[in-house]
């Protein structure tokens, strides 16, 4: 921790990340100290502040030395301008910066920085921002955009502890699919009836959402096409989104990424139809029953996937209630897929607005894949791990 406002956060950080099962060492500024206290890290932790170089209490002479030893990976969170600064240019005068300088280098780094959006936009810190980058092992999340501290609204606060914790999962994940560019669609459409109806479904986008994360985890570089959610994903520096509401814009977006693709994972619960002339003004209530007249949307997944280019792999999903392996061999066929991935909403704990899944996968090539009821989460590390990515 360096001295920034939002290190208030970091006490809740240290709380979600010993949760997930990790252990958490702290090291800090002295101005660091001045946000948040020695005993409040010291409690969440369980372990004791390194606070000072020549401390009393430290446990080895070296602290600087044995931290990294120790430690698996580093996050500076929040990263002031001023301890960018440090680091970028080599010094190394305090606990934390003396602790980094030992750390770089040797073990992956995750630097949240979190300021003022004037001292963001800083020559002097967008120059040791270029230069941290350019280091083997040293991820940088961009600052959120919002009001701040100061009172001014901006780019430079920290983003929520949840999207940090997730970075450094995908800093120590293994960057099995690095080079490689994956289109994901996700969530639900929405078909405009009128100005203030419309036809859609019950999808959430979980399971998209989750496979976009573990893809970005393992290196790749991800456009995410998002329809209706309440799913955020951000702090990845490979992540393209584009949010849509209907089918045809869907399509649209996904058949420019879909150009350059090398894997399309097509999870979006698109609507098989469409109000054919949506009123410009609201549909007023009739006495007697009314007709509304739909016509058929693009079928994305097989439009795209029957004019896939050699060396492209193409991925479906199928939500079944009846008929489920019968049905998803079909699609599979049908649409020109390499494989399909089946869910049925007979399975418990499955399928819409839950946050577990269970899958079985089918390729064209025969093979035949049965996941465990497990989080989505861990679902797309299991589908991903099954496709040999």
């Amino acid at each position: 921790m360096s001295g920034g406002i939002a290190a208030y956060k970091i006490p809740e950080l240290i709380r979600l990340l010993v949760k997930q099962g990790a252990e958490v060492r702290v090291t800090v500024t002295r101005h660091a100290l001045e946000f948040v206290t020695e005993l409040t890290l010291q409690t969440v932790s369980g372990h004791k502040v390194y606070s000072d170089v020549f401390g009393a209490i430290n446990e080895h002479a070296t602290e600087h030395i044995s931290l990294p030893e120790w430690a698996d990976i580093m996050i500076v969170a929040p990263a002031t301008a001023n301890v960018l600064g440090k680091f970028a240019a080599g010094i190394a005068d305090d606990a934390l910066t003396t602790t980094f300088s030992s750390c770089a280098a040797r073990k992956p780094i995750v630097l949240a920085p979190a300021m003022n959006d004037k001292m963001w936009e800083n020559p002097a810190t967008q120059n040791a921002i270029r230069t941290l980058r350019s280091w083997q092992g040293i991820h940088v999340i961009e600052p959120a955009e919002g009001v701040l501290a100061c009172g001014t609204s901006g780019k430079g606060r920290m983003p929520e502890v949840e999207v940090l914790a997730e970075q450094v999962k995908a800093a120590l994940s293994k960057k099995t699919m690095q080079g490689k560019r994956v289109l994901i669609t996700a969530g639900a459409t929405i078909e405009k009836i009128d100005p203030v109806r419309y036809i859609s479904n019950f999808s959430t986008g979980k399971m998209g959402y989750a496979i976009a994360r573990e893809c970005l985890r393992r290196g790749a570089e991800v456009t995410l096409i998002s329809g209706k959610t309440q799913l955020t994903i951000e702090g990845y520096e490979g992540l393209q989104k584009t949010d849509i509401e209907s089918a045809q814009e869907m399509f649209e977006a996904s058949r420019e990424a879909f150009a350059s693709a090398d894997i399309a994972i097509f999870t979006a619960a698109v609507a098989d139809y469409s109000p054919a002339k949506p009123a410009t003004e609201k549909i007023k209530r009739q006495e007697e029953n009314t007709t509304l007249l739909l016509h058929a949307n693009t079928d994305i997944a097989g439009e795209l996937s029957r004019s896939k280019r050699i060396g492209q792999t193409t991925i479906g999903f199928a939500l079944e209630t009846n008929d489920e392996e019968a049905n998803a061999q079909k699609k599979l066929q049908k649409k020109g897929l390499d494989y399909i991935v089946m869910n049925s909403l007979q399975d418990k704990g499955a399928g819409f607005g839950v946050d577990t899944n269970k899958v079985t996968l089918y390729g064209i090539n025969g093979i035949k894949k049965d996941s465990p009821l497990e989080s989505k989460e861990a679902v797309s590390r299991w589908l991903l791990d099954a496709l040999g990515y």
